[in-house]
Formats: C-alpha cells, sequence, structure tokens
C-alpha cells in the first residue's frame, strides 16, 4: 500500500519506551515511525493522513493458541453453533433444533456444534432423544469439549451401521447398547471424524468454513494466531487462505508429535510473515469438563458432575495421563535436537508435574538449560506457584485459559471440585509473580475468540454468571494487555514481528471503541469493543477476504472435513 500515517485518539503502543503515541507511520506494512503526528510527518512527508476514528489504536491482538481451521471446520456452516455462550440452556437448545427443523429442507443433515452437559445441564443425548427431536431427520450433535458426538438412528441407517456397527478404532469407541449395536454416542477423535466427515463432504465448503472462522478471530481483534493442532494435511489450506486477498491473520503452527513428520521442516509460499512451523505439540492429559485431567485431588459428586457423567471414583487421577516418561522422553529426543519449541497441553497438577519432569531431563540431556528455548505449558488450570515457579526456572512459558474460569468458574468452586482448589483455578497472579512468560488465550473453538474478555477475567476475577473466587490471583491491566499482546509474541517467538507498535515491526493493529485504560475493570467486556483491524498496514476488508475464498474452486480442500486432530480442546 501507499504511504500513510494513522491516528487515533490515542495509540497504546505497549512499547515500555514510549507507552502512548499520537499517530503510527506506515511503509511497505512495516511501522518506520510512531509518536506525534508531527513526528510521523516527518519521515513520511508525502504520506496520507488516515484518522481511524478509534478511541485507541493498539497493537493487533495474538492468540498463542488456537485452531483456525480446523475450528471453522468443525463449528461454522453448515454446523450451528448451540454453544453455552450462544445458547445458554439445554430449552434453548431445544429451540435451535426446532428451529433448524424447520428452517430446512427435510433431506438437508442437520449438525449442531458446542453442546457441554455441565453448562447446558443436560445428560448428553443419544440416538433414542435425537430420535424423538428429529425423527427421520439425519441429525449430529457434537460436544464442546471436543471428545464426544451424538447422534440419531437416521445417520446410522444412512452409513449402513443400523446393519453393520463399525469396530472401535485406536484410541476412540462408540457407545453401545447391550447387544453391541451402535446407541447413538461416540468418543475421541477417529469417531467424531467417521460421523461428521461425510456430512461435511455432502454439505459445505470446509475452506470457506476455516475463512469464517478467520473472519471471527478478526472480529474479535485478533491479527496473529496459532494453530496447535497442525498436520502437514492443512497445508494446502492454510496456503490458499493466506493467498486471500486482505487475509486478516497470521499462522504460527505446533505440528502434533502423532504425524510422522513432526520434526521435519516445513516452508511456506506465503512466506514467514504469514504462515510459519514454530513447534510441536502434545496432550499430557485431557479436558475437565469431561473428567480426564491428571490431579490428585478429587471430583466432587454433585449433580452438576453426575449430569455430565463424571464418575469421582474413576475420573481424574495419574491414569488421566495420556503419555510415561518413557515416551515423552522419546518424543523430545527427536524434537529438542531439531530445535523446535515443545508445547505441552496440561491441565491437572499432575500433569504439569510429568511436564515439567520431561522438560527439565531432556533440557538438561540436550544442553538446552539456560537457553532461549521457549518451551510451553498449555492452560495449567490446576498449576500452583510452585509449578509455575519451576517453568520459571527452567525457562518455560505458560498460556493460560481465562475462559476456563469466565464459562465454568462457578462450577470449579464447590460443584466440581472443592472450593479451596476449584477458586484457585487459572491462578494468574501466582504465574505473572514467578517470572515467567505468561500469555492468555481462547483455544478455538473450545471458547469463543474474545482477547478483552480474557483480559477483563484475568483482572477482575468475575465469571460469566457475575461470581468472583480466588481474588488473589487477579492481575494487573497492563500484565493482562501484555499477556495477550506482547508476551503472547514472545511465546511465538514473534516479538521482533509483533504484539507492539515499534519501529521495524509488522503494521498490525486493532481498533478500539474506548480507552481500556480509562473503564472500570468490571465494565470492560461490555465497554471496550473491537471496531476493526489492520494486517499489514492495510484495513482488513473482511468481506473482500470471505467472498474470495467462498468464489474459489475449493474442491482440492474437500479433504479437511476428514479432519484428523487429537483433542485440541481445553
Amino acid at each position: 500500500m501507499d504511504d500513510a500515517i494513522l491516528t487515533a485518539a490515542s495509540v497504546l503502543t505497549m512499547d515500555e519506551e514510549r507507552p502512548r503515541a499520537d499517530a503510527v507511520a506506515v511503509r511497505e506494512g512495516r511501522i518506520v515511525a510512531v509518536g506525534t503526528l508531527a513526528e510521523c510527518a516527518a519521515a513520511l512527508p508525502d504520506a496520507a493522513v488516515i484518522d481511524t476514528g478509534a478511541a485507541v489504536l493498539a497493537p493487533g491482538f495474538v492468540e498463542p493458541h488456537s485452531h483456525p481451521l480446523i475450528s471453522g471446520v468443525a463449528t461454522q456452516a453448515p454446523a450451528r453453533s448451540i454453544a453455552p455462550w450462544d445458547v445458554p440452556t439445554w430449552a434453548g437448545v431445544q429451540a435451535a433444533f426446532a428451529a433448524a427443523i424447520a428452517d430446512t429442507a427435510p433431506d438437508t443433515p442437520l449438525w449442531f456444534a458446542g453442546y457441554d452437559a455441565l453448562l447446558h445441564g443436560h445428560p448428553a443425548p443419544n440416538a433414542d432423544e435425537l430420535d424423538r427431536i428429529f425423527g427421520d431427520r439425519v441429525a449430529v450433535v457434537t460436544d464442546n469439549s471436543g471428545h464426544g458426538v451424538y447422534f440419531n438412528s437416521a445417520l446410522m441407517r444412512q452409513y449402513g451401521w443400523d446393519s453393520a456397527p463399525p469396530h472401535d478404532p485406536t484410541a476412540a469407541h462408540y457407545g453401545r447398547n447391550p447387544d453391541g449395536a451402535l446407541n447413538g454416542q461416540g468418543f475421541e477423535l477417529p469417531v467424531l471424524t467417521a460421523v461428521t466427515g461425510p456430512l461435511l463432504a455432502q454439505m459445505g465448503d470446509p475452506l470457506l468454513s476455516g475463512a469464517s472462522y478467520y473472519a471471527l478471530m478478526s472480529r474479535g481483534g485478533y491479527t496473529s494466531a496459532s494453530d496447535m493442532t497442525y498436520d502437514p494435511k492443512f497445508a494446502a489450506g492454510y496456503e490458499a487462505l493466506a493467498a486471500a486477498p486482505s487475509c486478516p491473520l497470521r499462522v504460527s503452527m505446533w505440528e502434533m508429535s502423532l504425524t510422522e513428520t513432526y520434526a521435519e521442516p516445513a516452508s511456506f509460499a506465503a512466506g514467514e510473515e504469514m504462515l510459519t512451523k514454530a513447534g510441536v505439540k502434545l496432550w499430557t492429559d485431557g479436558s475437565p469438563w469431561v473428567g480426564n485431567i491428571a490431579i490428585s485431588f478429587p471430583y466432587l459428586d454433585t449433580p452438576a458432575t453426575r449430569t455430565a457423567g463424571i464418575d469421582p471414583a474413576t475420573a481424574g487421577g495419574a491414569g488421566s495421563m495420556n503419555y510415561n516418561r518413557d515416551q515423552l522422553g522419546a518424543i523430545l529426543d527427536v524434537a529438542a535436537p531439531a530445535g523446535w519449541q515443545m508445547a505441552f497441553h496440561a491441565n491437572g497438577d499432575l500433569a504439569l508435574d510429568l511436564a515439567l519432569d520431561a522438560y527439565e531431563d531432556a533440557l538438561t540431556r540436550h544442553r538446552l538449560l539456560g537457553s532461549d528455548h521457549r518451551w510451553r505449558l498449555e492452560h495449567a488450570g490446576a498449576g500452583t506457584r510452585a509449578h509455575f515457579d519451576r517453568a520459571a526456572r527452567l525457562g518455560v512459558h505458560v498460556s493460560m485459559a481465562p475462559f476456563q474460569y469466565y464459562y465454568w468458574g462457578d462450577l470449579l468452586a464447590g460443584q466440581m471440585f472443592e472450593p479451596a482448589r476449584g477458586e484457585q483455578w487459572a491462578a494468574f497472579a501466582d504465574a505473572v509473580a514467578s517470572g515467567a512468560c505468561v500469555s492468555l488465550h481462547n483455544d478455538g473453538s473450545v471458547s469463543p475468540p474474545a482477547p478483552i474478555m480474557n483480559i477483563a477475567t484475568a483482572v477482575t476475577r468475575r465469571t460469566r454468571a457475575g461470581g468472583v473466587y480466588g481474588a488473589n490471583q487477579a492481575i494487573s491491566l497492563e500484565q493482562a494487555w501484555r499477556a495477550q499482546t506482547v508476551d503472547a509474541a514472545r511465546t511465538l517467538r514473534r516479538e521482533h514481528l509483533v504484539g507492539s507498535i515499534r519501529v521495524g515491526k509488522l503494521a498490525d493493529f486493532t481498533e478500539l471503541t474506548a480507552d481500556p485504560w480509562t473503564v472500570a475493570p468490571e465494565e470492560l467486556i461490555d465497554t471496550v469493543r473491537v471496531a476493526g483491524t489492520w494486517l499489514g498496514g492495510r484495513r482488513v476488508d473482511l468481506d473482500e477476504f470471505l467472498a474470495a475464498v467462498g468464489a474459489g474452486d475449493n474442491t482440492d480442500h474437500a479433504h479437511l472435513a476428514q479432519r484428523r486432530h487429537a483433542g485440541g480442546c481445553c
């Protein structure tokens, strides 16, 4: 684009040397001056001055833990969202079912994404219940956790599963009746793929679904994202989206250790600034919401856990580990010499112990202690000060999940766990005080892409329902904003490119409707809105982006419907 000087009521830079400014000068997609309008005009005397109209022009938000392409495939049209933030109650879910039946032709399959037993307060549906609702209409409901799928008899008949039920794939299983017939429930990703893949292939365009999620992230203010379940099979899809006009996101990728190529280099035609492979990802435990995190303390026996099918006698504990030390060590011994950043999903305290033990051994063995390796812990819901102190000592970054507290906090504290444990879930203050580099994330599609919600939650410890638990774990607005911008960029090894408004960096910005530093913390979510984003000095036009993707020949991307990823959930 041509040279330009952007102005706003205030420019929030996240640069300690000059925290606020009046204008930003941009040339060829990079920042060449930050300061007063006169200073920027001196740097680019012939540049047009563009008043953004924003109350604040801020660095584009950085999402250090997400799954943008596959989240689109899983949750955007043709799927219909019944996630608790869109449809909070089971009565609302039933109304959404009825509306879909009335609005679509009888031969059109129906797919609903985002069911959550804990938040909807209703046990997981099976074929009997879905048959009563949908009759002969093919219908599928996917669990928000990424671990479950529920389907009716019409789908089983379409697939031939009524007469020849499929066998359980490795690391997944179908629910069954006493006679071995399917009961309309399935668990883990291989089963989810078997159920939903054929439907998506006949219902929609998976690349356009991915583009829709890109747009959703952009509307939340994100300009940089990550894929924490990258598979090389997704490469062509990411390339196509990056090449589309007005693409709103830069994406860093962590390849799953389940692939055969996880330690191999990758390059992209879009260039390093748009797409880059950064590291390797695996899961030490599972999700709090389905009872398979590795914790040293028990789940409670309450109406909430019973509704969700979480049995305190069997849920949690060391048995929820997905790997042992030898298995982790073997993966680290392949990835570490290749220079990759490691990222371990770990929610429970036992899972965090395992991850840190494996990290310390591998860092020592490969002589990386004291180096700038930036290995990562993801989520760390049950993390304690001792975990974070150890992470800081090892140079391990901590990426935390405020949405876990915001949406489930009222259940965590007394319904799922003893209050002493649940109230300290997502211990932001302990993590920051340890000196570890802390970032905040949404883990799309497990929660909506809402960085301002993340920041507000970390600052106020206020849940969506208004509860406040563990107020001692609140952090300052400055700390939280850094965790969603410049510190998140550090975790992605992208702080030289994004995360703050500073000379030499990419001109990626978010326009805000109000100055967060003038708003009461409890009003941040309702008052501070995203008015638009800029990428490389160009205002993002989401209509242009979506139209271009939708108009393309996307037949080469049909394989995205047969998505392969392993529990990229919270």
